[in-house]
């Protein structure tokens, strides 16, 4: 039972990285650049294996582990604001 929990939380955790992940690349990006479709497996055809982004009819197309990464690293950021803001408040 504890596995199934475990699995179901670690499968919420993804799914949130992987949403803001598009999230951060889209506004970044200003419109530019794309996310890949998750459904049509996009990255399997199209993109060389363990890549980030790659390139399809002229427009940069950002697979689910760049978004991964881009989630996380948003979190990691805000995570460092936050702690650097509460320093700076407690001073």
């Amino acid at each position: 039972m504890t596995d199934l929990v475990v699995a179901v939380l670690w499968s919420a955790v993804d799914a949130l990285l992987i949403f803001t992940g598009a999230l951060v690349v889209r506004v970044l990006s200003l419109g530019r650049w794309r996310t890949e479709h998750v459904r049509h497996q996009e990255a399997s055809m199209f993109a060389p294996a363990g890549a980030l982004s790659f390139r399809r009819e002229g427009q940069r197309v950002v697979t689910a582990s760049g978004l991964y990464i881009a989630g996380s690293l948003f979190y990691v950021l805000l995570a460092v604001l936050l702690v650097g803001f509460s320093r700076a408040a407690s001073a």
